[in-house]
């Protein structure tokens, strides 16, 4: 478990909250239902009154009342994204029939934070209390609070942009500095200057309070405290060779040794988390009776709601036969650092990574790679531990390693990221000049450039930067921009409706289920639906063959094929189909028994991906275009050869350049649909570009 080598306290206990004494002339009836308030109601309002924040209310009302924004930090677990912005709309600070807005980066906590804060005013989902997510919205006519992803509010100032539907705006875990929480910043401060009875409230977890109060100019700043316990830190004496081995066996170990408290082991990504779920299960299995039971429960993004929930449920009992009582077991990526609060954590191992988003814009290639924390995180992971009672943080890293390799504060996502979407929205909401937006950090020059290229290459902006009609087209799609294209131009290749399947195919998580017990099964099954074309038209065929067998989830078991990611494809597929009927994108499709049929459909592809093509070497690697990377078939594709040209969805970095998600397109297709792209002029030397060069000469003699 690594050597316990010094105790710090993070966090000083602190006085007890003060009792809050309920009034005597309680309400009985529910001024949003008009029914009388439920016994539930009344058992959760006395949680609710020893919350930390709770004991703040009346000096935040009053400090809302005489100020436009804001800026209020407060320990994760104190209570300020539930009972925030249910003080805002009881306060009556919004004026007349105006909403109070929530944002989250997470659609997890969009959805979670949500559902509490209806059973806590008593009222239905989706009703007085919503939420609104990327391809889901419950909310209604008669929503007054409506928690909201960062970029769907973003979405909906395209549309409105003075954001006149909200009478205040609550900018939840600010500190995550996502790219749609910046853009937010920016937009809101203009907002704020020509709508003066618009309030905001910024709600940061950590003390970067400063930069906030400096952005928002002069935002008084309010500090609620955390009713944190002390924690002990621990560190390993020498480095992990394996961090994933080390915390199963961490986990093991506190399970048999530690007294009872459930434990949180962060880890990066879906498939890391199932794999640990599995050993760490079966290594507490072969203990047999010694030790307790142990209630092993995974989160991640991509899990269905029903299963998140279950990060809340009891801690098993002791056995029967007698012995130690049980213990729940989060695995979990860095979403139950600050976005969720789970009680019952005393136990934290903090092996020190997450998944980050690097964008490289010297050779456009974006990529989730596994980095390092920064300490502001690791803080943020070992208070997890202290909620409940003093808890202890396993960091499986040295303390030298804390000090000297971790970078303070986390870099905002704005600065590495590629910014292709922003910008369409940006100019959407009719900000031109880029250069003097208002970013709390400026992004770099050359991702900005990089941005406007790849929109100008795509026909949404003209070389004077102006938003085209077809970029104003793009941006009504929740989509990123490749894919817009690729559904606008659709229609002149006859097959919008299978490109909208296929779309909807790729907003979703992988269809293809691969349970280690079954691979050789699942691969035959996924073979089965395999195209000879490509990847795209896998998905295409998978589903065909989902809705002519009815939606039926026993089919989809049988095939292991991910009936929830089906159904989230089916509804996606709906709302793009409705947003394509709003502006008059016709729905066609070519005949089915034309050769064309899925020539016309891999032409779709190549209007809106011939950025991200590779052409096959003599030696038999792929480099990709212009900027002559090497790059490997991913193992995952169904192509079963290697096409001269291959269009890639998505570019992987792991122990090679993989490129994932292909179809095979042909050359002729590129200088036809994309001239402006494969110009000979600005291209490198290479073997592609005589190729190039050859398929020139042919057009030009009327052989294309």
């Amino acid at each position: 478990m690594g050597e316990r080598k010094r105790k710090l306290s993070l966090f000083d206990e602190g006085p007890p909250p003060a009792p809050v004494v309920a009034s005597t002339a309680q309400a009985t009836i529910n001024p949003y239902t008009g029914r009388p308030f439920s016994q539930r109601y009344f058992d959760i309002l006395e949680k609710r009154k020893h919350l930390p924040v709770w004991q703040q209310k009346k000096d935040f009302l009053g400090i809302m009342n005489t100020h436009q924004t804001l800026v209020l930090v407060g320990e994760t677990g104190s209570g300020k994204t539930t009972q925030i912005p249910q003080f805002v709309v009881e306060g009556g600070l919004c004026q007349g029939r105006k909403l109070v807005a929530c944002t989250q980066p997470r659609r997890v906590a969009a959805m979670s934070v949500s559902k509490r804060v209806a059973d806590e005013m008593d009222v239905t989902l989706g009703e007085e209390v919503g939420y609104t997510i990327r391809f889901e919205d419950q909310s209604g006519p008669k929503t007054v609070l409506k928690y909201l992803t960062d970029g769907m509010l973003l979405r909906e100032a395209m549309t409105d942009p003075l954001l006149e539907r909200y009478g205040v705006v609550v900018i939840d875990e600010a500190h995550e500095r996502t790219v749609a929480t910046d853009v937010l910043f920016g937009l809101l401060k203009e907002v704020l200057k020509n709508r003066p009875s618009l309030k905001a409230v910024v709600m940061s977890a950590t003390l970067e309070a400063e930069k906030f109060q400096g952005y928002f100019i002069d935002a008084p700043l309010m500090k609620v405290p955390g009713r944190l316990h002390p924690v002990e830190i621990f560190y390993t004496q020498e480095p992990e060779r394996d961090y994933l081995e080390a915390s199963i066996r961490t986990v093991v170990q506190i399970h048999i040794c530690e007294p009872p408290g459930d434990v949180l082991l962060f880890l990066t990504g879906e498939e890391e988390i199932e794999d640990a779920c599995k050993k760490v299960q079966r290594e507490i299995g072969n203990l047999g009776e010694q030790v307790g039971e142990a209630k092993v429960v995974p989160l991640y993004s991509t899990l269905p709601p029903s299963a998140q929930q279950r990060i809340f449920e009891a801690a098993p009992p002791a056995r029967e036969s007698g012995g130690p009582v049980g213990r729940k077991i989060i695995i979990s990526t860095n979403i139950a650092e600050t976005s969720l609060t789970i009680d019952g954590i005393v136990y934290v191992i903090d092996p020190g990574f997450a998944k980050q988003k690097v964008y490289n814009p010297r050779i456009r290639v974006e990529s989730l790679l596994v980095s390092p924390i920064s300490r502001a995180s690791a803080h943020q992971r070992a208070g997890r531990a202290g909620r409940t009672q003093p808890g202890k943080c396993f960091r499986l890293y040295t303390e030298a390693s804390f000090k000297k390799d971790l970078q303070e504060q986390t870099y905002p996502e704005m600065l590495r990221s590629n910014l292709s979407t922003v910008v369409l929205q940006l100019k959407k909401l009719g900000i031109d000049d880029l250069v003097h937006f208002d970013f709390m950090d400026p992004p770099a020059p050359e991702t900005l450039m990089r941005a406007l290229e790849l929109l100008n290459y795509l026909g949404a902006l003209d070389d004077e930067g102006n938003l085209t009609s077809v970029g104003q087209l793009m941006s009504e799609f929740p989509l990123d921009p490749q894919l817009a294209k690729m559904l606008v131009a659709s229609p002149q290749f006859k097959c919008s409706n299978e490109i909208l399947s296929i779309t909807a195919m790729l907003s979703v998580p992988n269809c293809f289920m691969r349970p280690r017990e079954a691979q050789k099964m699942a691969d035959e099954a996924k073979a089965r639906f395999a195209h000879i074309d490509g990847d795209h038209l896998t998905y295409l065929n998978v589903y065909h063959a989902y809705k002519q067998n009815s939606e039926d989830s026993q089919w989809c078991w049988e095939h292991f094929i991910n009936t929830r990611a089906m159904k989230s494809a089916d509804s996606v597929r709906n709302q793009l189909t409705r947003i394509c009927q709003r502006h008059n994108i016709s729905l066609v499709s070519t005949d089915f028994n034309s050769k064309d049929y899925y020539v016309n459909i891999r032409k779709a592809l190549t209007a809106g991906f011939f950025m991200q093509v590779a052409h096959l070497e003599r030696t038999g690697h792929y480099l990709t275009v212009k900027d002559n990377q090497m790059v490997y078939q991913h193992p995952s594709t169904g192509l079963d050869h290697k096409p001269e040209w291959v269009l890639y969805n998505e570019f992987v970095l792991t122990s090679k350049n993989y490129i994932r998600i292909l179809s095979d397109v042909k050359g002729e297709w590129l200088v036809d649909i994309a001239p402006h792209y494969y110009d000979l002029s600005n291209f490198p030397q290479c073997e592609a570009r005589r190729v190039l060069e050859r398929l020139y000469m042919k057009k030009e003699r009327g052989f294309s």
